[in-house]
């Protein structure tokens, strides 16, 4: 499964995320996704979402800045009040557990 993919509409106002995790859970498979950019800003997908054509893009098309972090960004986070971020557990064999 590739570990890149682009949003094609802004979640939360940014676009290019990373599949960081895998699960299953009562026989589906779920993804949680980061923004390369903010990693407050993280989602839990099936594998029906990610694979559907019109959500998501496989890889990070090069998108202009206006349109890979988009004034929505600006806004959640002028709103947003300091909270603790979540912790993000991986598996063992995620590409990005270096303990």
């Amino acid at each position: 499964m590739e570990n890149f993919w682009t949003s094609k509409k802004p979640i939360k106002g940014l676009r290019h995320f990373v599949l960081v995790n895998k699960t299953k859970e009562n026989g589906q498979k779920y993804f949680l996704m980061v923004s390369v950019v903010d990693c407050e800003i993280y989602l839990k997908i099936t594998e029906k979402e990610l694979t559907s054509c019109c959500n998501w893009e496989k890889g990070w098309l090069n998108l202009l800045k206006t349109e890979s972090i988009t004034q929505e960004y600006v806004r959640f986070k002028s709103l947003k009040k300091k909270e603790e971020i979540k912790k993000i557990f991986l598996n063992e064999d995620s590409l990005f557990n270096i303990s």
